[in-house]
């Protein structure tokens, strides 16, 4: 074969060595990105784990009701618990707890504040958290001072009652009026709780006469009448005073050790923490 008829051999053969390298290339680079991905998976993972492992001060119960609602519940002292913006789904949130109150889009419908300051931005931050937005309704207050929980009907932060300004938290749903089982439905309709009749995924807070309180999410769709009566089977025995019904639906989410309720898998705002 002649020099002119070798030439072009040779540059398809240089051609098709580039070609090769090139895919080597490719197929390494991508081999390194999948190594490093697997790796910060495991790490986050672990770092999950170890995370809610370190949470302790809680109990964990399910059951199921007469009336088909299947419950799950976090108990823990008050004192273990802070209201915390998440923006995310409770169970990527890497965090012991529940669900809060109502939310649109990025604000807080719901009041949820702590030590004075609302979760989602300054007191004059449109959804800060500052207040029930257009309602008074149901908030659960801790009062850090007197180690003591309430349900107030309030509309604004600065309408509660507690002895130190300072050392509290306060987080905003319906209330749920658990010792007067003949007005509670009017007084949630005063407070304007959204679908109470339909079947849907519900989310509570109540607590007992010994300063417990119970972190309380629905498997199952029910009304919030079915819901009620539920945890006043389940939860009866620990003579309940009160406590109020949180954001539902979708939106009804928990993590635990034990337990992950992804609600519809939406994001939500805010978030029950327990931190102990």
């Amino acid at each position: 074969m002649n020099e002119e008829a070798q030439a072009p051999a040779r540059a398809q053969g240089r051609q098709l060595i580039k070609i090769i390298a090139a895919v080597v290339i490719v197929f390494a680079v991508a081999g390194a990105l999948l190594i490093l991905l697997i790796q910060s998976l495991n790490h986050k993972s672990d770092a999950t784990g170890a995370a809610i492992d370190n949470v302790r001060e809680y109990g964990y119960a399910t059951a199921e009701a007469a009336n088909g609602m299947r419950l799950h519940v976090l108990k823990t002292k008050p004192s273990n618990v802070s209201l915390e913006v998440i923006s995310g789904n409770v169970t990527l949130a890497d965090k012991v707890g529940v669900n809060g109150g109502f939310f649109y889009g990025k604000a807080l419908v719901s009041m949820a504040v702590v030590n004075g300051k609302p979760v989602n931005g300054t007191e004059s931050d449109y959804g800060s958290g500052w207040e029930n937005m257009k309602y008074a309704r149901g908030t659960l207050v801790w009062d850090g001072e007197a180690d003591s929980l309430s349900v107030q009907v309030v509309r604004r932060a600065t309408e509660l009652k507690v002895k130190d300004a300072t050392r509290f938290w306060a987080q905003g749903g319906i209330s749920m009026s658990l010792g007067d089982d003949a007005k509670w439905q009017a007084q949630s309709a005063a407070e304007q709780a959204p679908f109470p009749s339909d079947n849907r995924l519900r989310s509570g807070a109540v607590y007992d006469k010994d300063g417990y309180l119970y972190l309380v999410v629905s498997e199952t769709s029910g009304t919030l009448a079915a819901f009620r009566d539920a945890i006043k089977e389940e939860l009866g025995e620990h003579e309940l005073v009160d406590g109020i019904f949180l954001d539902g639906d979708g939106s009804s989410q928990l993590l635990s050790k034990e337990m992950m309720l992804p609600g519809d898998n939406r994001p939500v705002v805010q978030m029950i923490r327990i931190m102990k």
